[in-house]
C-alpha cells in the first residue's frame, strides 16, 4: 500500500507542476506575466472600429502594451481611447496613433509610429496626430463605384 500511496502522490505532484507550468507559459504569452512596469496615454480617434479592451498596441510590429478602456466623448462624438506603453519605451511628442488592420481577414490594433522629436511624452498625455480605423466595406463600395463611372 505505501508503494501505491507514494506513486500517487508523486503522480499528482507532477501533474500538478504542469498545470502551473502551463498558467505562467500562458500567462506569459497573453501578457499578463506583470514584469514591468508601464505608463498610460490616450488618443482620440474618429472612429475607433475593430478595437477593444486588450487589443495589442504595437511599435515597429512589435507588441508594447494594450488598450485599457474606450469612451465615447459626448461632446466631440469621438472615441477616447486609453492605452498602456511599456515604461521603457519612450515616446516622442509628435508620435502617431493609427488604427491599422493585420489584413484582409485579421484583427486590427493600435500602431504607434513615433516622430522625430528630441522632446518625449509625458506619462498620461493625449497623443494628438491619430487616424481612426479604415472600412473595409466603404473602400470595397468606393472601388465598385469607381469602376463603373469608368465605363
Amino acid at each position: 500500500m505505501s508503494d501505491s500511496h507514494t506513486t500517487e502522490v508523486i503522480t499528482g505532484s507532477a501533474v500538478l507542476a504542469a498545470a502551473v507550468g502551463f498558467f505562467l507559459y500562458a500567462g506569459q504569452i497573453v501578457g499578463l506575466s506583470g514584469a514591468g512596469s508601464s505608463h498610460a496615454y490616450s488618443a482620440s480617434f474618429r472612429t475607433a472600429d475593430g478595437i477593444s479592451v486588450g487589443t495589442d498596441v504595437r511599435l515597429g510590429g512589435v507588441k508594447v502594451g494594450a488598450v485599457t478602456n474606450i469612451a465615447l466623448n459626448p461632446e466631440t462624438y469621438r472615441a477616447i481611447t486609453g492605452f498602456t506603453v511599456q515604461s521603457d519605451v519612450a515616446l516622442p511628442e509628435d508620435t502617431a496613433a493609427i488604427i491599422s488592420s493585420e489584413g484582409l481577414l485579421g484583427g486590427s490594433y493600435v500602431e504607434l509610429l513615433p516622430g522625430g522629436s528630441p522632446f518625449n511624452l509625458e506619462p498620461g498625455a493625449e497623443i494628438e496626430d491619430t487616424q481612426g480605423s479604415v472600412s473595409l466595406v466603404q473602400l470595397l463600395m468606393k472601388f465598385v463605384a469607381g469602376s463603373e463611372d469608368s465605363n
